[in-house]
């Protein structure tokens, strides 16, 4: 198919208004005037088009619609150490929610375990469209989620943690028994197998990393101390406090994944919540983007999110990039997605105006070449 004459954001150069060729779910040509070959033509004048949204950080098909306890599919709340678990194992994608991310522009997202555990499973990244999780799926494992702060304090009070020092010990724990079981192996001894080290083993070897919920400034710089000690890649997740330090988070390298900001303070460690905080790290130079925790936020949200963060400062080109280009490098998979550009899939959204004007409406979604919503 060529799509001709549309205002084109494809989040390597700057907007220009002209043509896009998608052949066999990919985008095959990207310019100005291009010829009609044997092909579909659609004339897209006076509308805009944006590659698909990207989600870094959400439980999407993992906390379902209208059901409750039934549908709650993201925390394994009956041990704090659970690496073995998989975000794949607990995702409907039948879940309505998914269709309404799919309708607002957002074509894949990362998911996995809440942050009830300290070690609460692997994330994965899927695209929004399909009936199959498996099918859907781009990417498993993606990451490994960890956590800290108030969510495992309260999840296991009286039980196996009381204190931010316990759940550091714990992590650390997890993470020097898994080096020791994977250097038995590597050098031919004899171990037990154990099911939870082997999910470990890529954290160590830097082949996956720790994506770390952490708001307060001392968890955020909690997760860059272990990092250090056990030289592991890490991922911040949500950074709420995150301007408060923003010296030391430049200084580690680690890319953040902020938000969500579009909503009440629900508890004491996201009180410094504010969506300036995109524009501080803008500033900095951190590499971010900005994310719904869905269902904290519902997904369809994610672009007023960015809109959001824009009105409180942030340029509205960064504010794009933040939620397309930006997570999918974060995640790895800018080969993939996050951009127009030959080669990539052919997820697009196309729109009446700006992606980020809450007056948009959204005309159709293509997820890898074919049209569905």
């Amino acid at each position: 198919m060529l799509f001709k004459n549309a205002t084109i954001y494809t989040m390597e150069e700057e907007p220009f208004i002209g043509d896009f060729r998608v052949d066999k779910g990919v985008f095959t040509e990207i310019g100005k005037d291009l010829s009609p070959k044997d092909e579909e033509v659609q004339d897209l004048n006076g509308l805009y088009v944006f590659p698909g949204l990207v989600d870094a950080h959400s439980h999407l098909g993992m906390v379902c619609s209208s059901i409750g306890f039934e549908g709650e599919d993201g925390n394994e709340v009956t041990d704090p150490v659970t690496p073995n678990i998989r975000g794949i194992d607990g995702c409907n994608p039948m879940d309505e929610t998914i269709k309404e991310a799919l309708k607002s522009g957002v074509t894949t997202v990362a998911a996995g375990p809440g942050s009830a555990n300290v070690i609460g499973g692997t994330f994965f990244a899927y695209k929004t469209a399909g009936n199959c999780i498996d099918e859907m799926t781009i990417q498993n494992p993606l990451a490994m989620k960890a956590a800290f702060g108030e969510n495992p304090k309260r999840c296991y009070k009286d039980k196996k943690i009381d204190t931010r020092m316990q759940i550091s010990a714990l992590l650390r724990e997890t993470l020097a028994k898994t080096k020791e079981y994977m250097e038995k192996k590597e050098a031919g001894k004899e171990v037990v197998y154990d099911q939870k080290l082997e999910a470990m083993i890529p954290v160590i070897k830097r082949e996956m990393p720790l994506k770390c919920h952490c708001h307060r400034a001392d968890d955020i710089l909690t997760v860059i101390r272990i990092a250090k000690e056990y030289d592991i890649e890490v991922t911040l997740d949500h950074v709420t406090d995150g301007r408060s330090i923003i010296p030391q988070i430049k200084e580690s390298g680690f890319p953040c994944i902020l938000g969500p900001c579009l909503g009440h303070k629900s508890k004491y460690e996201v009180k410094n919540m504010s969506f300036e905080t995109a524009n501080e790290f803008y500033k900095a130079g951190i590499p971010f983007c900005i994310i719904t925790d869905s269902p904290v936020v519902p997904e369809q949200y994610l672009s007023l999110s960015a809109a959001l963060a824009a009105k409180a400062g942030l340029p509205e080109y960064e504010a794009i990039k933040a939620i397309t280009i930006n997570p999918a490098k974060i995640l790895k998979l800018d080969d993939r997605i996050g951009s127009i550009k030959t080669g990539k899939d052919a997820d697009f959204v196309i729109c009446t105006k700006n992606i980020l004007d809450t007056q948009n409406e959204i005309k159709t979604v293509y997820v890898n070449g074919k049209k569905e919503a």
